[in-house]
């Protein structure tokens, strides 16, 4: 298994993302720490030189492990389950271009809170709808030789796809063999009876991990029990990257080596 950090480019006390810098000095600095990759945050595929960070990271022998497109939503309020067929199809089209700029260091593109919440809407229309829209975009990302992940999010954060199980059923029945699973700990923490159990469960379905303790503390913070979950994930046979999606909590340079300190004590 591999290890991987969280770099946004968009600066905030309460944002699940350890480094909150340029990326000249967060990569450097993940690299120092001894992280395998780095995972990037950031509003759109335009934000970020192309050539800068391949230069970053090839200066620094570091990869990049995944891209976020969490600001579709949170910025301007995409999601892939809206009854606007309007911004659906700019949704799918926002995420079309974060798979291309992942595309070009061969990084899947995460979708989590871009699925959107069903709120008042028809459910099993809704469902349609993120269903065909994962298949057209498994399908996109498939085209340009990269997996897209697929997050189950905890009910705090929607009332679509909350579980293993039903993130699973959903990427069955989109169709397109490349969509893998985002098993994020945090979530999974809220909503698995065992989570070790759902990791073996999710076998050959798993892409990516997001690494991370209970109230989005940095891994061995919180009360998880993590050693279970990497032992499912051993068992598995998963190989991908565990990403440290936590809180800069109580500060960045300190999440990030317990993150790393954590990865090694039970990974390697």
């Amino acid at each position: 298994m591999k290890s991987s950090v969280t770099i946004s480019l968009m600066k905030s006390s309460k944002a699940a993302w350890i480094f909150q810098e340029d990326i000249s000095i967060c990569i450097p600095k993940a690299k120092r720490i001894g992280f395998d990759g780095v995972e990037l945050f950031m509003g759109g595929a335009d934000d970020v030189d192309a050539k800068l960070l391949r230069r970053l990271l090839d200066d620094n022998r570091i990869n990049l492990s995944a891209v976020a497109t969490g600001a579709g939503k949170t910025l301007h309020n995409l999601t892939l389950t809206s009854p606007d067929k309007t911004i659906c199809a700019k949704a799918i089209d926002y995420i079309k271009r974060m798979i291309d700029f992942g595309a070009l260091f061969n990084a899947p593109a995460k979708i989590g809170s871009m699925q959107g919440n069903i709120g008042k809407n028809n459910r099993e229309d809704a469902l349609v709808q993120l269903t065909e829209s994962l298949n057209e975009l498994g399908r996109y990302a498939g085209q340009r030789n990269v997996e897209l992940l697929f997050e189950p999010l905890s009910h705090l954060s929607t009332d679509v796809i909350n579980t293993v199980a039903d993130g699973i059923e959903i990427i069955k029945k989109a169709g397109a063999d490349n969509i893998k699973l985002l098993a994020d700990l945090y979530h999974m923490d809220i909503e698995e009876s065992d989570i070790a159990k759902s990791i073996k469960q999710a076998a050959g379905f798993i892409g990516y991990v997001d690494f991370v303790d209970s109230d989005r503390k940095p891994a061995g913070m919180g009360h998880i029990d993590l050693k279970s979950a990497v032992d499912a994930l051993k068992h598995i046979g998963y190989e991908g990257y565990l990403s440290a999606e936590a809180l800069p909590w109580p500060d960045s340079q300190t999440a990030a080596e317990q993150s790393i300190k954590t990865f090694r004590l039970l990974c390697m």
